[in-house]
């Protein structure tokens, strides 16, 4: 297939330097000194780029993915087939437990507890005794937080395989919604894609309950209450009178409903879920592209009797492992892979900072991008009747969820490149933009996935405890969209921009920012709202851009750089608070100067950072966790948004200085 990564191909691990291959003292940003910058970035990412013209790094999360890709095997009793991998896991696992004894959500987070838990019971279920020290102190941090009872809810149906939690004290996910017909005001369609993709399968699981005894599978120490004492009653902070309160009477009536087998049309619904999990494998044997489906895709079809040696369960046991990385002495799994954006981006920073358009790579780059466009129609369709198909994944393989995001970054890094066919380049370009433009939804944004997929009371089931269960609009999106409009020159409607402006006015802060739903946080929403407005020809004087620039300005580090912790999300007093990071400082700058203030002493200073904290390799190191999964629950380190993104503030600073 075009684009494939063959099985021993694995993402750029950016591994960081030590301090004697970093630069010594600090670079002012004169000329000279940027040019060089630019010409090692340069360098440094041509080099890693794929003989099939892609560029993919790393997407590096905790280690929850790696713990339950050790569940997955040892519930499908292919552990044996993995004694290689589940002892470079144990190594892994071991060298990302922290001093205090657990694991974090994201780097420098002080340790998370749902984190903490499958880090531990991992380890239990690999071999590590209870009694070893490091067990011990991982133990001791667990219940000091309250236990497995505290746990979020994806936690809990993980033990729960293996027995070490009740089933009853897991959410009930009805079979019937299957059958909900169109018209109804709930079905499958009204949660996100990602939410989608990973509970049509848990429906098969959930309904069968399995519990796979196996040694090591118990977590009574786990229990800050005792096992025998423990409160399985679904949270609900808000209290009985709350909405969470209603849905957890209903999930007690569906209990109740399951005890004397009285679900609707249970085997019809089911056989509904078997096929929709069936029908939405790629070919590639991925699902959703995205890990938490692929896995529960598994367990959900393992649990309707499909044995691992079964075509379709073959095929995705294949895609897990792509996404998983094997060095001398670990093994570890990633959330997602990233070519398509990465090759989007990395276009965009080399012809902003000078590479000719018909570059060699740029072309093989832009070739391979085409092959990755998706005609096809998928989950989008349901809501969205007229647009065409046309738009990209984030992925190698992923044809039911192309995402607006990823088409806005190939649209215009494809616009601005000279192909062989520019024909046939432009023909794609125009069946991308009318796809995008087709998925506005009512209130002007974008979502990532889906139009109008905004049902927020799904956020307070007892199910949705990451707050994660829909794509609504968000100023980031729409902000890239409006750029890629004007990037392109592309005629939109004139109502269609207007509600995307009046939707981003609607969306800012107070304080003049923008919230990220997609990059950490603030820094990131507010560069890419001011970078799309004025590509599309609003002039960056307007007061409420103004406001956003000069909420940039106020937030640079004493350094020069600017960084924001994940943190923000949680707590407002931090919105652009945080040790400088390359990336963040690239979002500012780029901010910046989209909002005309490139020659302003805090761009300087910005570039100066940029330059100073560049290796002699001409990359930057970055430990900090700048993209965002799910907002409070689920962080990201991309491995080359450290280099992209500096790449592109420095073009972008040495082009400013030069008019």
């Amino acid at each position: 297939m075009p684009g494939f990564a063959p099985r021993f191909v694995q993402p750029v691990v950016e591994s960081p330097l030590p301090p004697a291959f970093r630069s010594a003292r600090p670079a002012p940003a004169t000329a000279a000194a940027v040019e060089a910058a630019i010409r090692k970035a340069q360098a440094y990412l041509l080099s890693k780029q794929y003989p099939e013209g892609y560029w993919w790094a790393e997407l590096e999360a905790n280690v929850t993915l790696t713990a339950e890709y050790v569940f997955l095997h040892k519930v499908l009793g292919t552990d044996g087939e993995r004694t290689r991998q589940f002892e470079k896991i144990r190594t892994y696992l071991r060298r990302q437990q922290r001093e205090h004894g657990g694991w974090e959500l994201y780097y420098g987070d002080g340790g998370e507890l749902s984190t903490s838990i499958e880090a531990y019971f991992a380890l239990k279920l690999l071999g590590d005794s209870p009694d070893l020290p490091h067990m011990a102190r991982a133990r001791q941090f667990i219940l000091a937080r309250g236990g497995i009872t505290k746990a979020r809810v994806f936690t809990k149906i993980h033990l729960a395989l293996f027995g070490a939690f009740p089933w009853e004290g897991c959410p009930t996910l009805p079979p019937w919604i299957m059958l909900l017909p169109d018209w109804f005001p709930f079905t499958i369609y009204e949660l996100a894609s990602w939410a989608r993709s990973s509970t049509v399968p848990l429906l098969l699981v959930s309904d069968r309950k399995p519990v796979v005894r196996v040694p090591g599978g118990d977590a009574d120490e786990l229990y800050a209450e005792g096992r025998a004492q423990a409160d399985l009653s679904l949270p609900n902070p808000a209290g009985l009178l709350s909405l969470g309160g209603v849905f957890i009477g209903f999930d007690w009536m569906l209990k109740l409903m399951e005890r004397f087998d009285l679900s609707p049309r249970r085997a019809e619904a089911l056989a509904r879920a078997e096929q929709w999990t069936l029908e939405h494998q790629d070919d590639s044997g991925d699902w959703g592209g995205i890990i938490p489906a692929m896995l529960n895709s598994l367990l959900g079809l393992h649990c309707r009797g499909y044995a691992p040696t079964h075509p379709v369960m073959q095929k995705g046991i294949a895609a897990v492992e792509r996404f998983c990385i094997e060095t001398e002495d670990e093994f570890h799994t990633q959330p997602c892979v990233s070519p398509v954006w990465d090759t989007g981006l990395t276009i965009l920073a080399l012809l902003d900072s000078g590479l000719p358009n018909d570059h060699p790579a740029l072309v093989r780059a832009g070739e391979w991008l085409l092959s990755k466009q998706i005609f096809r129609d998928g989950d989008w369709r349901f809501k969205n009747r007229t647009g065409p198909a046309g738009g990209w994944a984030f992925e190698f393989w992923n044809d039911f969820f192309p995402d607006v995001d990823d088409t806005a970054v190939v649209t215009m890094a494809l616009h601005r490149l000279k192909l062989p066919d520019e024909a046939e380049k432009q023909r794609r370009l125009k069946l991308a933009i009318e796809w995008t433009l087709s998925m506005q939804s009512k209130n002007g944004g974008w979502g990532a996935f889906d139009v109008d997929n905004t049902l927020e009371i799904l956020n307070d089931i007892p199910y949705g405890d990451l707050k994660a269960m829909i794509d609504p609009p968000t100023a980031d999106l729409t902000g890239h969209i409006l750029e890629m409009l004007g990037v392109t020159g592309y005629a939109a409607p004139r109502e269609k921009v207007e509600r995307a402006i009046a939707f981003i006015k609607s969306k800012q802060e107070p304080e003049g920012c923008w919230w990220g739903r997609w990059g950490v946080n603030y820094i990131y929403g507010t560069h890419m709202v001011i970078c799309g407005l004025v590509a599309l020809g609003l002039d960056p004087r307007e007061a409420f851009i103004m406001r956003g620039t000069q909420w940039l300005n106020s937030c640079q580090n004493e350094d020069g750089g600017w960084g924001e912790t994940c943190a923000s999300y949680g707590d407002r007093t931090l919105m652009g608070v945080g040790k400088s990071t390359p990336s963040q400082t690239a979002w500012a700058l780029l901010g910046l100067m989209a909002g005309g203030e490139g020659k302003s002493d805090c761009a300087r200073r910005g570039i100066e950072y940029l330059v100073t904290h560049q290796n002699d390799d001409g990359s930057w190191t970055e430990a900090e966790f700048t993209g965002t999964g799910f907002p409070n629950h689920f962080y990201m380190n991309y491995h080359f948004y450290r280099n992209y993104f500096p790449l592109m503030a420095l073009g972008r600073y040495r082009a400013f200085a030069r008019t």
